[in-house]
């Protein structure tokens, strides 16, 4: 008699509760509209692979968190691996026999270890494939956004002018690096805020923000949401997915991607290709 099939939960905002959910295409695409939510799969004895490609081309901004079968259930930890590089986790925990919201949340609100790395791997599942080089400098734009607050600033430290860094991101379909930039600048906003009980102020005066008034109408222009969503909606995907599809309508990202930033679906394509797994990053997962 074949294994039952691993259950799935959604774990929406405020995060107190988690509800099962069948694995239908149709059924994830319209909660994943939902800014925040995370999808949970609580992973059975036996692997139902059947699953993978379903919870692999969920949504673009739907997290997912793993959940593992029992220690003596995990048999063949060669498939489990790949499956975490398959269906790319914003997290994974041990195994559990109760699924507890709170603990769930906690995952999902954890800042990742490597944001420059997360970002351009979320990039490549979402289908936005750009060459080795490109990689480099989207990398090293999402690690000096830390420190940096202008174009000008960012191409000296790119050792390019600013004609010729706007035109590599122009020539391979992505937004300007300004707005590259920005969004990162942003995105540690959101992970700071979801970490800390500083004000907004604080926040963004920590970050090079003269005020909480700039910084909630960049944020609004950049990505549609404000501060206060962004605190109360958990995990950074959904945020990302929020910028992409803002750019996507503003004409800023080639064609293919933006028709899949407005359908909000994975690249099939993206999804397939093989990367090797890297210790740094199972390890931030496993919790």
């Amino acid at each position: 008699m074949p294994a039952p099939a691993a259950p799935l939960f959604l774990l929406p905002p405020p995060y107190r509760s988690t509800t099962e959910i069948a694995p239908d295409p149709a059924a994830l695409r319209a909660v994943g509209k939902a800014p925040g939510t995370a999808l949970v799969w609580r992973l059975g004895g036996l692997l139902d692979e059947r699953l993978m490609p379903v919870i692999r081309d969920r949504p673009g901004g739907l997290a997912l968190i793993l959940v593992l079968p029992p220690p003596e259930r995990l048999s063949d930890a060669h498939r489990i691996l790949h499956l975490v590089e398959d269906v790319r986790p914003a997290g994974i925990m041990p195994h559990v026999t109760e699924l507890r919201s709170r603990e769930l949340a906690q995952v999902l609100r954890r800042p990742p270890e490597d944001l420059a790395m997360e970002v351009t791997e979320y990039l490549r599942w979402r289908g936005l494939a750009v060459d080795r080089d490109t990689v480099h400098l989207l990398r090293r734009t999402v690690d000096l956004s830390a420190d940096l607050r202008s174009v000008s600033a960012l191409a000296r430290a790119l050792y390019l002018s600013r004609r010729a860094l706007g035109r590599r991101f122009m020539s391979r379909g992505l937004p300007v690096p300004s707005h590259w930039l920005h969004f990162a600048r942003l995105l540690r906003v959101v992970i700071r805020l979801q970490n800390s009980d500083e004000s907004v102020l604080g926040v963004g005066y920590a970050l090079g923000y003269p005020d909480g008034f700039s910084l909630s109408n960049q944020m609004l222009r950049l990505t549609g949401h404000r501060p206060s969503e962004a605190r109360e909606c958990l995990g950074w995907e959904w945020f990302m997915e929020a910028w992409l599809r803002t750019e996507a309508e503003a004409g800023n990202l080639a064609p293919d991607a933006a028709a899949r930033a407005l359908t909000r679906t994975p690249s099939p394509a993206s999804m397939n290709q093989s990367r090797r797994p890297t210790p740094d990053r199972r390890g931030r997962q496993v919790g």
